[in-house]
């Protein structure tokens, strides 16, 4: 089982020791998640279960070995190595012991939101992008390499150009739910689809961000969610292959993306909005331009007629001359 889903386990695990990223709760909970799925397991899939289990519940912080403690508590076919690890069976009698009432926490108070000022709401109107300069921003990233991704997400937070809107809290929460099920199902075209959607992105940008072999697209559209860490982290291994199995790339990856601001990714989520009024009145000011030349060409060649309307035509006689 973890052999297919996790060709690079060894490598993620020893990433996990290196400054930087920690893996490990997002394999655990992942692993723990394909597990309780599937009522029945082989011989071979509980031992490898078994072995990775309990080597990660010693490594993983207490939020997440709760999370694991909670699903495995109610599987029935949960292994008795396991639950004695996460203190659920009794040692000597192999009896489960029953679990506590778990303690609400109380939600911590919102951070009091500082109005905008005169002076920053006037900044923010004026520079509204323009169409060509979305454009050629749009352009610029998808032509970039990563280093030089990374240094327009980094100067992105800085310019005073206007970001777009937050995604309304209800919505994003929403669209990560459906992004992480339809990457998991490997869903390419429904994981595009509720990214256009939730984004207000066109089908063309939409698709554009999931084919990007980066990855930089993808952390930008995950960030505009405002999507937790660990949620990116398991779309990275199992929509993106060639960047799940490798080290070096999951870790470059969350870096950034620990790293990559909520202003940085609006303002380049409002370019790749702009680059679309872009394209569509280029292709229709040609149109428009065209058809103008055609009619004035037509109009040009057209010659004034002999006989004035109203004019009466001339006759000639039999002795030449003209009658009326």
């Amino acid at each position: 089982m973890t052999k297919s889903l996790f060709p690079g386990f060894d490598g993620l695990m020893s990433l996990s020791r290196r400054e930087g990223v920690d893996v490990r709760p997002t394999l655990l909970r992942v692993l723990t998640d394909l597990y309780v799925q599937t009522r029945v397991h082989s011989d071979d899939e509980q031992r490898q279960f078994i072995e990775l289990a309990t080597r990660l519940i010693d490594q993983v912080d207490d939020a997440t070995r709760a999370s694991v403690k909670a699903k495995l508590a109610i599987y029935p076919q949960t292994p008795v190595p396991v639950l004695q690890k996460l203190g659920l069976v009794a040692a000597q009698e192999g009896r489960r012991i029953p679990l506590a009432r778990e303690i609400p926490v109380p939600a911590p108070a919102p951070a009091p939101v500082r109005a905008p000022t005169e002076a920053e709401q006037r900044m923010a109107a004026n520079m509204a992008m323009q169409p060509k300069d979305a454009a050629e921003i749009h352009d610029m990233f998808f032509r970039a390499g990563p280093s030089e991704r990374a240094l327009i997400l980094h100067n992105l937070a800085q310019t005073p150009l206007k970001a777009a809107p937050r995604i309304p809290t209800v919505r994003a929460k929403r669209a990560i739910q459906i992004l992480e099920m339809a990457a998991i199902a490997g869903d390419v075209e429904n994981f595009a689809l509720e990214l256009g959607d939730s984004l207000i992105l066109p089908s063309r940008v939409a698709a554009q961000i999931v084919d990007d072999p980066g990855g930089e697209a993808l952390a930008v559209a995950a960030r505009a969610l405002d999507m937790p860490s660990p949620n990116f982290q398991r779309i990275l291994l199992f929509f993106k292959p060639a960047i799940g199995t490798s080290v070096n790339e999951v870790y470059r990856l969350s870096r950034l993306y620990d790293r990559l601001s909520d202003r940085s990714a609006l303002v380049l989520l409002a370019a790749w909005r702009g680059s679309t009024l872009a394209v569509t009145r280029a292709k229709y000011q040609s149109a428009l331009h065209d058809g103008e030349r055609q009619r004035a060409r037509a109009g040009a060649s057209q010659t004034r007629p002999g006989v004035q309307p109203g004019a009466m035509p001339r006759r000639t006689g039999t002795d030449g001359s003209s009658e009326r």
